[in-house]
């Protein structure tokens, strides 16, 4: 199944996806979709970005597409990508940021 490595900002604490073109992006939308042996590729040398103190605590989570949109398979990716959910007038469910 195709995967999406994912992280939080060290300094803001929000939720970022990886993107070998343009490093550390934070949406979902923007994120890269890889194989599993590229995403297991990808999670090993997202310590060196642990090492500077970009970002902490990086996993892979399994992703499909619906008609070219990323969707993730469990809840729990849905709603990080989403924002809280106790507050839907701040953050990313602020700005309209679709999953």
């Amino acid at each position: 199944m195709p995967q999406v490595l994912t992280a939080n900002r060290l300094k803001a604490g929000e939720v970022a996806y990886w993107n070998r073109s343009a490093g550390w992006v934070d949406t979902l939308a923007e994120a890269e979709i890889m194989a599993p042996a590229d995403a297991e590729a990808a999670l090993t040398a997202a310590a060196e970005w642990v090492r500077k103190g970009e970002v902490v605590a990086p996993y892979l989570f399994d992703v499909r597409t619906d008609n070219g949109v990323i969707v993730p398979v469990k809840v729990r990716e849905a709603i990080r990508a989403a924002g809280p959910s106790v507050r839907t007038d701040v953050g990313k469910q602020a700005r309209n940021v679709s999953l």
